[in-house]
């Protein structure tokens, strides 16, 4: 199997180091290896989307440091969207970013109080 395009942190666990040093790769049969692709493909997405959410966060999180409540509210409510989208494509857990939301919303309603 042709081991090119794989995301370098799926093609890593995905492999077997013989003791000769060479590389295999587990999958045998043809299932298991698109399996590998397509898990490779989607773990790279799910990164992806988890990045943002973070980016996003941190933008929030220098709002409420600047003191800029106009700012934070806006950012806020990008956040909040993000998160849930994220929720919805099963990256974040439902609680999890209920959790992080409600956290947020705090910090921004003491600034605007």
């Amino acid at each position: 199997m042709s081991v090119d395009g794989l995301c370098p942190a799926v093609y890593s666990t995905r492999l077997k180091i013989s003791s000769e040093g060479s590389k295999t790769v587990m999958a045998n049969t043809t299932s298991a290896q698109k399996m590998v692709r397509k898990i490779a493909s989607r773990t790279a997405v799910n990164k992806s989307r988890r990045s943002r959410v973070r980016t996003y966060v941190r933008k929030l999180e220098a709002a409420v440091q600047a003191g800029d409540a106009g700012a934070a509210q806006a950012a806020f409510k990008t956040v909040e969207s993000e998160m849930m989208r994220a929720v919805s494509k099963g990256v974040i857990h439902k609680n999890t970013a209920a959790r992080k939301v409600s956290r947020l919303s705090k910090q921004v309603r003491t600034l605007s109080a």
